[in-house]
């Protein structure tokens, strides 16, 4: 019993014991499971966060993938899938139905291009059509002699409803329908579109020079900017690779049209013989199951191959203009004319015995009413063009119109002026030689003077005379002269002797004796001694004399900007110093008109900059600044009048002479407005005149060295009444240049100054 008592508070002890532990495991597993839920939902959200930046790293990608490119590849891919894998006949059926509409889009797109540019994608196109066509071909022949024995559905709906519809029951009227449309193809439409294409490549490609030669015409009269140019460029270019391109294609629709008709044979024969030999078939059970599905084959790829071979016709028998070719036809077949003449033939023949009369006369009376209609209507097609009734419709009272900015005319810079009977010496296709030649002074001048000329627009005006040119700057006539189109012009250099039959004139650069010959005595002459040139060499080479002895007018603002902007690409501080801090670009503009002024090149635009970052500090008048540059260019300035190595002839003043002048340069005080006594001033010129004729005919150039102190004023002086004497001052001639002095100019210093 005692046993019993004592176990039985161990007993409880053991059970509470058990009962404590049973609870701890449930809430143990509580817990386990609520930690367990905490990290599957942990683990949820990740993976869900992954998977929606996974999709967003996916979507960011595929962004990238510029889908619009993948259809050339993947029309290429299918290509070769169809002339490897079998195809279901759905698929087919499928393929078929877009390969006409792909045929009728692109005939739809020839028929409303202006000009074959605007589908320059065409040669492309119709390779890869082509291809399709014959990868359809190849599919459906695999259908055709696997699975015809089948019935006329074993190749798909599109062929069996095409071949029941032609064939009719008669499958010798479906074969000759079939020949029908191949011959249609292949010799009709294919062989023409072929040899237009060949033909028009041909021209394209010989025709360029001269279009090349045009656009370089017109950027140099002025009349298009050099982007304009660049874009003329590029489409003369790419219609010569369009119609090279059109040429090579071209094969590909006759080696199409070839390869139909082949096909259509092995179809044929192929298929009787499968159908007999393999499946048991009679020959007239054959012939209907494969014929039918031979035909309607055949006429399935053939309609697009004839779309197509349509549609190539269309674009290179296209003549480039602005319109469509339904609005051409529309507003050229609108002809009131030619439509009342051709209803009045078909009333005469309806009105013949045997002759369908109502057809003929309700069509003819038809043609002949809308003729009479359109006739009088008050700007009919006929007349005027479709793109010109846009103009009739325009306000016809100018008066009415208010007056804007395009109205006024801004002056050019350098014109030519001609007449209207020199108009073949620019147009190229005449063999006019002008716009090369003034293009070649263009460039000539540019190279010499140190600055881009601006173009030179050439017009016609129709205010001079026929043979007359005129030089224009800013303006303002500078020189005109007298031309003879279709004759040269022989130059008597003084040293020509025999006199030659034609009308005398006078070259009009320089003045000299000239006459017009024919281009038969171009070689007499020579023997002569007499320098021939043509017409076009004669108006560039005074237009080349003109513009240099004006070359200071040529250079603005503008030009000596681009001077300096040219500078500064290799001395950028040296240009940055000089402008606008110490020197206005209006001040260096007048330095480099000055320079020019007296036939002195601009090329060495650093040591002119270098000069004036110098003597700006010094002083900012023009004259001055010109006076201080002009001995660093003194090696420039020599070596234009003599060889290199070669002794300088020179003229001088006589001592006294040359007091008087400085005298007269004091009194006045300033270089503007002074005034010689005349005796002086003619007796001077005489002397300087002669004087140089002298060292001109010796074969040297005219120079005369002064005092820097007068010779700016001096020059001025005489450049107007000797415009081939060179003046120097002592500083601008080099250290190491020999001189020769050859005269001595003298005159009656008694004169009181």
């Amino acid at each position: 019993m005692l046993e019993e008592k004592e176990a039985t508070p161990v007993i409880t002890l053991t059970i509470n014991l058990a009962h404590k532990l049973h609870l701890l495991s449930i809430e143990a597993n509580k817990s386990f499971e609520l930690i367990l839920g905490y990290l599957n939902r942990l683990i949820l959200l990740e993976l869900k966060r992954m998977e929606n930046a996974t999709l967003s790293n996916l979507r960011q990608d595929m962004s990238k993938i510029e889908l619009s490119g993948l259809g050339i590849p993947a029309i290429v891919l299918l290509i070769i899938s169809m002339l490897v894998l079998p195809l279901p006949s759905f698929l087919l059926d499928f393929l078929f139905t877009f390969n006409i509409l792909l045929g009728v889009i692109i005939i739809m797109i020839a028929i409303n291009s202006s000009k074959p540019l605007d589908f320059s994608a065409f040669p492309a196109i119709l390779l890869l059509a082509t291809m399709l066509r014959l990868g359809l071909n190849v599919a459906s022949t695999r259908l055709v002699l696997v699975k015809g024995h089948e019935g006329p559905d074993a190749a798909g709906k599109v062929i069996e409803a095409f071949g029941e519809f032609v064939i009719g029951g008669n499958y010798l009227v479906g074969f000759i329908i079939f020949a029908i449309l191949m011959i249609i193809n292949f010799i009709v439409v294919t062989k023409g579109a072929g040899r237009v294409s060949e033909v028009i490549a041909r021209f394209t490609l010989d025709a360029m020079p001269g279009k090349q030669m045009a656009i370089d015409a017109d950027l140099n009269a002025g009349v298009i900017d050099q982007e304009t140019a660049k874009k003329r460029r590029e489409e003369i270019s790419q219609e010569s690779d369009f119609f090279g391109s059109m040429d090579g294609a071209s094969k590909f629709v006759r080696g199409d049209a070839i390869a139909g008709m082949l096909i259509l044979l092995i179809n044929i024969i192929g298929g009787l013989t499968i159908g007999i030999s393999q499946h048991d078939l009679s020959f007239t059970e054959a012939g209907k199951i494969y014929v039918l599905l031979t035909i309607g084959d055949g006429l399935v790829a053939q309609i697009p191959s004839l779309l197509l071979s349509l549609a190539t016709a269309i674009v290179v028998t296209r003549v480039t203009t602005s319109e469509s070719m339904t609005i051409q036809a529309k507003s050229q077949l609108s002809n009131p004319t030619a439509l009342i003449v051709a209803g009045g033939i078909l009333v005469l023949l309806g009105l013949v015995p045997g002759m369908p009369s109502m057809i003929f006369l309700s069509l003819g009376l038809t043609a002949g009413i809308t003729g009479y209609f359109l006739s009088k209507r008050p700007d009919t097609a006929s007349q005027f063009g479709a793109s010109d009734l846009a103009e009739v419709e325009a306000p016809a009272n100018p008066l009415q119109e208010e007056l804007n900015w395009d109205d006024v005319d801004q002056v050019d810079l350098v014109g030519l002026d001609i007449g209207y009977g020199l108009i073949p010496l620019v147009n190229p296709e005449t063999g006019g030689q002008l716009l090369p030649r003034v293009k070649g002074v263009r460039k000539k001048l540019s190279a010499e003077l140190g600055f881009l000329i601006q173009p030179i627009r050439i017009r016609d005006n129709l205010d001079i005379e026929p043979d007359i040119y005129h030089i224009v700057i800013n303006g303002v006539v500078r020189g005109k002269g007298e031309i003879r189109v279709g004759k040269e012009m022989a130059i008597n250099p003084g040293e020509a002797h025999g006199q030659l039959e034609g009308a005398l004139t006078k070259e009009p650069a320089f003045g000299l004796d000239a006459v017009w010959i024919d281009p038969a005595q171009r070689d007499y002459a020579r023997t002569l001694g007499y320098t021939v040139v043509d017409p076009a060499t004669a108006i560039a080479t005074h237009l080349n004399t003109i513009l240099r002895n004006n070359a200071a007018e040529l250079l603005s603002h503008d030009e000596t900007q681009q001077l300096l902007d040219k500078v500064a690409e290799r001395s950028p501080k040296l240009v940055e110093d000089l402008v606008p801090g110490k020197l206005p670009l209006a001040t260096i503009t007048s330095v480099l008109q000055n320079i020019l002024d007296e036939s002195i090149s601009v090329r060495d635009m650093r040591t002119i900059i270098e000069v004036l970052a110098t003597e700006s500090s010094r002083t900012q008048d023009v004259e001055e600044l010109t006076a201080a540059i002009r001995p660093r260019l003194g090696r420039m300035i020599v070596q234009n009048l003599v060889d290199v190595n070669d002794s300088l002839p020179v003229m001088t003043l006589n001592p006294s002479l040359e007091q008087i002048l400085h005298n007269i340069l004091q009194q006045n005080g300033s270089n503007q407005g002074v005034v010689m006594e005349p005796k002086l001033a003619e007796g001077m010129f005489s002397a300087l005149a002669q004087n140089a004729q002298d060292v001109e005919n010796q074969g040297y150039a005219a120079v005369l060295v002064v005092s820097p102190a007068i010779r700016p004023w001096l020059s001025k002086l005489i450049r107007h009444r000797l415009s081939d004497l060179t003046v120097l001052s002592y500083s601008e001639i080099p250290d190491d240049q020999s001189v020769n002095v050859v005269a001595t100019i003298d005159v009656d210093t008694t004169v009181e100054s």
